[in-house]
């Protein structure tokens, strides 16, 4: 289903029970879309990564296994 920035606004309540029945809202803003509005339950199906504590610039870095304790020891040569 397609919203515009003034549906979003002015029927909110609409559009979030479309979404609690499970259908997915795109939100346009002078006819681009901008936002999409999705069920709660589905983003948290499509986020399901496995957690590691290596993320960002230090996931391809073998040589450190525990990024806290590797910043802290860079921390501490500083002063």
């Amino acid at each position: 289903m397609k919203a515009t920035a003034k549906d979003l606004r002015f029927h909110s309540k609409e559009l979030l029970s479309t979404v609690n029945r499970g259908e997915e809202v795109i939100i346009t803003y002078r006819g681009k879309p901008c936002a999409k509005l999705v069920p709660y339950d589905e983003f948290e199906k499509k986020d399901k990564k496995p957690k590691t504590n290596l993320f960002g610039m230090w996931k391809d870095n073998d040589g450190i296994e525990n990024v806290d304790n590797h910043v802290r020891n860079l921390r501490k040569r500083r002063f």
